[in-house]
């Protein structure tokens, strides 16, 4: 998937409430281990993401690839904006093993391109080490992160995502994890595959399962 910047307010310090307050969202148990979203702290994270960004598998996909200023840029600007976007660890059992984005896709340029709802919240998803890829984890986690967008954020009806349409293992893993693709679009940069997770649809599986 194509990273996108957020159009936030030029040097406003960051304020998640957009997003209820990532950082107090707490772990959440899955099949796989314990997980954790931990927003960046520059400082310590860049090396890390640097390093999964240039990755060749990954920046195919994520335009991030090459010198640290080129994330770090991508980075600051997220953590300097109005909040719609908050860029996160994924912390898999005490061990950093992803990258997300967890944005505002009503407040997104994703918006002008897909009918948007309000609070609609959309996810980017990057598995850091080659070992973790492959094998189901991607959409245990999506799962376990979409649930984590609608139990707390309940204004929230429905998490929405756009990988890349030549990312067939991305758009496997939503489909997996309870996404329905929705519509192709047409994206600066890429043809994008626009899944989509909705409450009321959780809710009935949910119901059915509990019988």
């Amino acid at each position: 998937m194509t990273a996108t910047t957020p159009t936030g307010l030029a040097g406003r310090p960051q304020d998640d409430d957009l997003l209820d307050h990532v950082a107090d969202w707490g772990t959440t148990p899955t099949p796989a281990g314990v997980f954790h979203l931990l927003p960046v702290v520059l400082g310590r994270d860049l090396p890390l993401i640097v390093r999964w960004m240039n990755d060749p598998a990954v920046a195919v996909f994520w335009d991030l690839a090459g010198d640290k200023s080129v994330t770090e840029s991508h980075l600051r600007a997220q953590l300097r904006g109005d909040g719609r976007s908050v860029p996160c660890l994924g912390v898999l059992d005490g061990t950093p093993m992803s990258y997300w984005e967890i944005y505002r896709a009503d407040l997104d340029p994703l918006s002008r391109h897909y009918p948007a709802r309000p609070h609609d919240t959309g996810i980017h998803l990057l598995i850091g080490g080659v070992a973790d890829r492959g094998r189901g984890l991607g959409s245990t986690l999506l799962r376990a992160v979409a649930d984590l967008v609608l139990d707390r954020r309940p204004s929230c009806a429905r998490v929405v995502a756009e990988p890349d349409l030549r990312n067939t293992p991305s758009i496997a893993a939503f489909l997996s994890a309870g996404f329905r693709f929705s519509a192709e679009v047409e994206l600066p940069g890429k043809r994008a595959a626009l899944m989509v997770r909705e409450r009321a649809l959780r809710s009935l599986s949910q119901s059915n399962h509990s019988r």
